[in-house]
């Protein structure tokens, strides 16, 4: 099996943030603070908003990188993770997540997927929100739109269950890939953030909770 190492030569991030575009420098800023935190052992001040920032600003550059961590570390297992061995999209026994996009004919109501397509489609409707100019704005001066902080809610709520099907699941294979230490970082910072922005209720921590209480 190759390491998560060896598959990020060719590994590609789903969304980039613009160079040269209003929230370029921020996005530096930002993985700047997130190195010198990990340095310092405390990852989460990587997640509080700089003096002098918009909070809207902020989240919308920390969700792409938020975004790109997940789709690495599952594009990283991504072989094992198949419609035979994960028919469905779950965490455990006790969690299922059916799959809605009122946008989409066939995903109007709650539907059932094997766990890699769920994921697809999901990676994918993320992909859509951050490159709508509507939802994160790239034009300098550009609002944002007044339901922005629900929108980010729902991408942290749906990054959640990516996250609670790998740990569940292809755990082994992140462990056989050498990339556990990676996965608790990217972890860390992705619940460090939505608890910072009070994005996801405690109740969506179920399948994870003994994980999360530890943090």
């Amino acid at each position: 099996m190759l390491s998560l190492f060896d598959r990020n030569k060719t590994f590609k991030p789903r969304r980039k943030v613009e160079v040269g575009g209003s929230r370029y420098d921020l996005h530096k800023l930002a993985a700047e603070i997130l190195k010198a935190s990990l340095g310092a052992g405390n990852l989460r001040e990587a997640v509080k908003v700089p003096d002098g920032y918009d909070a809207n600003d902020w989240m919308s550059v920390n969700v792409v990188d938020l975004f790109n961590q997940v789709n690495l570390i599952y594009g990283s297992m991504c072989e094992e993770c198949v419609e035979r061995s994960c028919p469905i999209m779950n965490a455990g026994p006790k969690f299922e997540y059916l799959w809605q996009d009122v946008e989409v004919e066939k995903y109007k109501t709650a539907t059932r997927l094997s766990a890699p397509k769920y994921v697809e489609v999901l990676m994918d409707w993320i992909d859509r929100q951050l490159a709508d100019d509507a939802v994160f704005p790239s034009t300098p001066g550009k609002p944002f739109p007044e339901n922005f902080r629900s929108i980010v809610k729902t991408i942290c709520r749906r990054l959640f269950r990516v996250y609670a099907h790998i740990f569940h699941s292809h755990l082994d294979e992140v462990i056989a890939c050498g990339a556990e230490a990676h996965l608790s970082t990217c972890f860390r910072h992705f619940i460090y953030f939505v608890q910072e922005f009070n994005l996801l209720p405690s109740k969506e921590f179920e399948p994870l909770k003994d994980l999360v209480s530890k943090m």
